[in-house]
């Protein structure tokens, strides 16, 4: 006979498998992302290619970020979840051997592309599944959990890379990638469950009707919306920061690194305690605290650029806007989810999109007023935190919040 605690083993054990399942399928994007970036200068001399031709690689993977969540959302709501992930996963293997492998600028820029939907694949089905297992509560408790695993990408993802360089080629990095890729197309083909047999129709009439209902639904669109201009504010962030604190501030690579990491910590921090506080505070509540400390953290970001204030000041005002991530995503994430059930891949979609598409386009902002000052980044990642509180205040309808005890 099984034991009460043995039961309870072999669910902590169950539990433990789907984070790491789920963790790294998020953390596609940013691994695919940061791990080559201190690569870009010596991949444009050996490719005899123009810096913003290189730069190019990355615009394909954003793109191919999008576009790939708005076509696999959809499609693994009437497919299921494993057949549309291990697709994405071989395409993503295959685009990564042929990043390694390309011979020339533009067949790179190709190759990010194929790899991009492979990374789409993993990024949108996660979020989905975790809608398809849990609901309320214990949802977003499972949201918090998957930010200590995808929230060490952004951290770990530049130093990896910027090692690989020590001892290989830019090459080698594509060849990580591949590895990372090929090990979870493994585990998704023997442990990845089917969670839904709910499906919805792959018609093109019925998904773009799909779409148009969730972009119309007024709570779903304020969560959605308070996500990616958060979000926003945190590509500034990754965009400016590096010309910021070095350029103006006067940072070494090494220390920058030690600063992009401990904002990468406050991420993980954060989520750790929403999950620990959901189910004493509602949802709301704590959605509402991540977007006030979004705020709090860009404008006192903007006001130390304004002033020129000392530096630790400038480097507490990132900690708060970056840690607030780890507040905001996985409360938004179950909110904007938790009435979509049957189209849980394409509301996903639609949650990541918005994400990377305001992201990008916040990205140009940071450059505005040259190299020499780190205001533009600042009142980018301003502008965006307070559109995000206004779009959560404006467009998500109010909820009682309860707190128990």
């Amino acid at each position: 006979m099984t034991t009460t605690a043995e039961r309870t083993a072999t669910s902590r054990r169950a539990q433990l498998k789907l984070v790491l399942i789920l963790g790294g399928l998020s953390a596609f994007g940013p691994l695919s992302i940061d791990m080559y970036l201190p690569a870009l200068p010596r991949m444009a001399a050996d490719l005899h290619a123009a810096d913003t031709t290189v730069q190019l690689t990355l615009s394909a993977f954003i793109a191919g970020l999008a576009l790939g969540q708005l076509v696999l959302g959809p499609l693994s709501d009437a497919l299921g979840r494993r057949r549309p992930l291990l697709v994405g996963l071989v395409l993503y293997v295959v685009g990564s051997v042929l990043c390694a492998v390309s011979p020339d600028a533009w067949l790179l820029v190709a190759a990010r592309g194929v790899q991009s939907l492979g990374a789409a694949a993993g990024i949108v089905i996660a979020r989905a599944t975790v809608r398809d297992l849990f609901s309320g509560t214990a949802m977003t408790k499972f949201f918090s959990t998957l930010m200590l695993v995808s929230g060490l990408a952004p951290i770990l993802a530049p130093l990896i890379g910027g090692q690989l360089l020590n001892w290989t080629s830019w090459r080698g990095v594509f060849v990580v990638l591949t590895a990372f890729g090929a090990l979870l197309l493994a585990v998704v083909a023997f442990f990845f469950p089917e969670p839904s047999s709910n499906r919805s129709p792959a018609r093109l009439g019925q998904v773009m009707r799909t779409y148009g209902r969730l972009a119309l639904d007024r709570t779903f669109a304020g969560y959605a919306l308070a996500s990616g201009l958060l979000f926003a504010s945190m590509f500034a962030y990754i965009s400016g920061s590096s010309f910021a604190l070095q350029g103006v501030y006067g940072l070494s690579p090494q220390a920058y690194s030690v600063v992009f990491g401990v904002n990468g910590v406050g991420i993980v921090l954060a989520g750790r305690l929403n999950g620990w506080l959901v189910g004493r505070i509602h949802e709301r509540a704590l959605l509402f605290s991540g977007l006030l400390l979004g705020v709090f953290g860009g404008v006192s970001t903007l006001v130390t650029a304004l002033t020129r204030a000392p530096l630790a000041l400038l480097l507490v005002a990132l900690f708060l806007l970056v840690s607030s991530i780890g507040l905001v995503m996985p409360n938004t994430s179950s909110l904007a989810l938790a009435s979509h059930a049957r189209s849980a891949g394409a509301a996903s979609a639609l949650l990541g999109v918005l994400q990377f598409v305001v992201g990008a386009a916040a990205t140009p902002l940071v450059g505005l007023g040259g190299p020499g000052t780190a205001v533009p980044m600042a009142a980018t990642m301003a502008g965006f935190a307070l559109l995000a509180l206004a779009a959560f205040l404006v467009l998500a309808r109010p909820a009682q919040v309860v707190v128990s005890v």
